[in-house]
């Protein structure tokens, strides 16, 4: 398979090398300062999108333009999702999408939802998120905390949204964001009443995680169109 990749940061780097264990090609590297067009996608296979939130959707675009199937993991774009996603229905594009890309975090979203289930006939406990990532993370609160948020509002008749660092109501999730040096990404979903606490934690030791989940996913895209997600990957045994 020939990749090309869109970013070529920590995590860039990081699929690189995966990638090429996995016996695949990189075809093209590009940064935030890279100008690219559709004609340098012409050897492309698949498209594997970690940049910034600022070049995300060109990068899309530019994919949806050369007919490459792309596989998004940047956050922090989502306001443009709908008309990304119309796009690629429209013209039968193939675009894969997660707020994280790591095996262990989408089980851990699983999880989530189904702890979320378990909890709502019990008001008693109130339930909020924290996600700690490095100080180099430009969104905040980061997409997979978003997720589990999100999640949680969807299941638990009381909650009906969130706040990032404020004050909340009683029908709100609070997701606490800090940003520390050297920490891949924390997350954890507690549940806390006057006689106990219910946590739920995912920790990141190292980006390989999200590193093989996005070459899994880059994999899956082949001969698929629509719009994907990591639960496709995972739970699609067709």
């Amino acid at each position: 398979m020939k990749i090309a990749l869109l970013g070529y940061g920590k995590m860039g780097k990081a699929i690189e090398k995966i990638a090429i264990e996995r016996g695949h090609q990189i075809v093209l590297k590009t940064n935030s300062s890279t100008l690219f067009s559709p004609d340098d996608l012409y050897e492309t296979d698949v498209a594997i999108e970690f940049s910034t939130p600022k070049n995300a959707v060109y990068n899309i675009m530019t994919c949806f333009e050369a007919n490459v199937p792309v596989v998004v993991g940047t956050t922090g774009w989502y306001k443009d999702f709908k008309m990304i996603s119309e796009r690629c229905i429209k013209e039968e594009r193939t675009l894969l999408h997660a707020t994280n890309f790591s095996v262990g975090v989408n089980l851990f979203f699983e999880m989530n939802k189904r702890l979320a289930e378990l909890m709502n006939p019990y008001p008693q406990y109130n339930v909020d998120i924290e996600e700690i990532h490095h100080t180099e993370k430009l969104d905040a609160p980061s997409g997979t905390a978003i997720t589990l948020a999100e999640e949680v509002v969807n299941t638990l008749d009381l909650k009906k949204g969130w706040k990032n660092n404020k004050e909340v109501k009683e029908n709100e999730v609070l997701i606490t964001s800090k940003r520390l040096p050297n920490v891949p990404g924390t997350h954890v979903v507690k549940y806390d009443s006057k006689i106990d606490t219910i946590e739920i934690t995912h920790t990141a030791k190292s980006r390989e995680g999200f590193a093989l989940g996005a070459v899994l996913g880059a994999e899956f895209t082949l001969k698929r169109k629509g719009l994907l997600t990591m639960k496709d990957v995972l739970f699609c045994f067709e």
